[in-house]
């Protein structure tokens, strides 16, 4: 029978069933501190890294972390001879160039197969020339150097690729105040000050300039940089709480053959502890060590919409937990000013516009939520964390990543579901802290400014950190124009053209089955599904939201709702996927949906002010 809500007791009672089942699965997942953690996927790219490390460094100490990982590769690798970012993900040459690597590297022997393949594979995608193949790579990323330099310094350790293939990069450029950073046009991005230090001087090693100039600058700025380097690591040893950074970073220092200062030695073993640290048991390594911080964001702020708040027991750790993960002093990464919260509660993260609107949304809600309320009675952390989101706004009125005006390389600059997130996170929170926040002040005027110029002639917006691997270009423009619709939800700008027009996209985009993809004709998922689902039950009626929801309650019922998509963009477009992202969705989408069967008791959501509220 199909659900059909409003029409009968038996499709509500079906409805509420699922959701009740979404949400104790999703309750189900904390840890005992009363969080959540998750759990990351595993990546081929992040063990063909992390082998490579460890080749290089010892590989007699190391050497049964190396067998290991070679195995779980072999085991791994796709059909047709290549290997994707994620074990659900399709082929591509960048990753299949790396595990390529680690085979010549730690050894080929008993994986002749596998070599075959895999030679069969790059052979049809970018050909038998070395040269050739350097060249698929550089056309990946175009002129942005953050992941293809580090793929070719790698691929040249290997013998896969000449050094002459290898840009250069101008880690002297690490010498300069971090203020100064933003006006260098830096070929990396922002993130990766690490890899332009390390790589960029085992390039030089392995490369010297015909310049007599530039190879004495370089030659003094060596120890500096390398003091940089060793000053922004974190405790855990990793960068960013990432193995490929992290492996790259210790990849190349560990192969140049030198004499090497303190600090070089000590980035080095704290590198090797963090890679080690960081294996699973199968012998693999994932892209990050975890998304703590977002993922409970996200889970808070799932039940907020669901007007179920109340079905969370720990609400008083977790606030006190996330008020501790907000930094309180200016990060030694970026430079990034008191107020901001990371992705993770581990020392590697680094404050962004993505999980501080994500925590300063849940931490209202669970504020408002408990009595006595936890914090300072002038709410101070809130305060911080507006002041950090404004001082972040770029000059397009949209809102950045991690760092205001480095606008030149893709992960950089303004992103339509950032400025959305950090655009409802500035409402709420405003409006109930009278005096920290307008909002209608020239931040928002700004911010709506850019939305609507950034929106695309079918109604669409593209985010910055999401994509979908079956559509054009990997856009995943559904992800981008529900993130996008959901500030104009909250904002009361319903009735906007922009707003009609991007749920016009979205409702045009619906497949057959009645969910959604990343675009027209992309399968289903769950991830999706239940994003347009969630915004649709606001912004639209019809037959098309509710074939939408039935697709929901069907994936429930079936354990479908587990099923993680790799819709996940990492740093530098590395593919992810998070398995509390589909139950986190499920949980608004059909939370929303059961509020509008319960009108009489449906909970009060901060979220969502009345129509035409100011």
């Amino acid at each position: 029978m199909p659900l059909t809500p409003g029409t009968g007791m038996f499709a509500a009672d079906r409805l509420r069933t699922a959701y009740v089942t979404a949400r104790d699965a999703l309750l189900a997942e904390r840890v005992p501190e009363g969080h959540w953690v998750g759990e990351l996927s595993t990546s081929a790219l992040s063990t063909a890294t992390a082998v490579m490390a460890l080749h290089h460094v010892n590989p007699f100490e190391h050497r049964a972390l190396i067998d290991a990982g070679i195995k779980w590769l072999a085991a791994h690798q796709n059909d047709d001879g290549g290997w994707g970012d994620t074990v659900k993900s399709v082929s591509n040459i960048s990753t299949t160039m790396l595990c390529r690597a680690a085979l010549r590297m730690a050894g080929e022997k008993g994986y002749e197969d596998t070599v075959v393949r895999v030679e069969d594979f790059i052979t049809r995608h970018a050909g038998v020339r070395p040269a050739a193949r350097a060249a698929a790579i550089r056309a990946r990323y175009g002129k942005d150097h953050t992941f293809s330099v580090p793929i070719l310094m790698t691929c040249a350790l290997a013998g896969l690729v000449r050094w002459d293939e290898v840009p250069r990069l101008p880690f002297e450029a690490a010498c300069l105040p971090q203020s100064w950073y933003r006006f260098a046009r830096m070929p990396v991005v922002s993130y990766a000050l690490p890899a332009l230090i390390a790589i960029g001087q085992c390039i030089h090693h392995h490369r010297r300039s015909r310049n007599p100039i530039r190879n004495t600058i370089r030659r003094a700025a060596r120890g500096r940089t390398l003091n940089v380097l060793r000053r922004i690591q974190p405790t855990s040893g990793g960068y960013l709480e990432a193995t490929p950074l992290t492996s790259f970073v210790t990849m190349a220092l560990a192969s140049i053959r030198r004499r090497r200062s303190a600090a070089e030695e000590q980035v080095i073993a704290e590198g090797v502890r963090f890679i080690v640290n960081s294996v699973r048991p199968d012998g693999s390594w994932p892209i990050d060590t975890n998304l703590a911080t977002w993922v409970t964001t996200q889970s808070v702020n799932a039940l907020a919409l669901a007007g179920d708040l109340d079905s969370l027991d720990t609400k008083e750790q977790i606030l006190a937990w996330l008020l501790k993960q907000q930094y309180t002093e200016r990060h030694p990464y970026t430079g990034a000013d008191p107020g901001g919260w990371a992705w993770t509660d581990l020392p590697g993260g680094v404050p962004d516009c993505d999980d501080t609107p994500g925590a300063l949304l849940a931490a209202t809600y669970l504020d408002l939520n408990i009595t006595p309320h936890i914090g300072t009675p002038q709410y101070r952390w809130r305060a911080l964390a507006t002041q950090w989101m404004k001082g972040l706004q770029n000059r397009d009125g949209g809102f950045p990543t991690f760092c205001r005006g480095w606008g030149t390389l893709p992960f950089d600059r303004s992103g339509t579901d950032l400025t959305a997130h950090a655009l409802r996170s500035l409402e709420i929170a405003g409006s109930f802290d009278k005096g920290y926040h307008d909002s209608r002040d020239s931040e928002y005027v700004r911010a709506c400014a850019y939305l609507a110029k950034q929106q695309r002639p079918d109604g669409s917006w593209l985010p910055l950190w999401f994509g979908n691997q079956h559509a054009p270009d990997d856009i995943n423009a559904v992800y981008g124009t529900a993130r996008v619709l959901a500030a104009y939800r909250d904002l009361a700008l319903k009735e906007s053209p922009e707003c009609r027009r991007g749920v016009e996209f979205l409702l045009s985009v619906q497949n057959a089955d009645g969910g959604w993809g990343g675009a027209k004709n992309c399968p289903s998922s769950v991830e999706e599904t239940a994003l347009a689902v969630e915004v649709l039950l606001d912004l639209a009626n019809g037959d098309a939201v509710q074939r939408g929801v039935t697709w929901l309650v069907e994936a429930v019922e079936s354990g479908r709702f587990r099923d993680a998509s790799p819709i996940g963009f990492y740093f530098a477009k590395l593919w992810y996927f998070e398995k509390l992202y589909p139950l986190i969705f499920t949980v608004a989408a059909l939370g929303r949906a059961w509020q509008s069967e319960r009108p009489a008791v449906r909970q009060f959501i901060p979220s969502i002010p009345a129509e035409g509220s100011a």
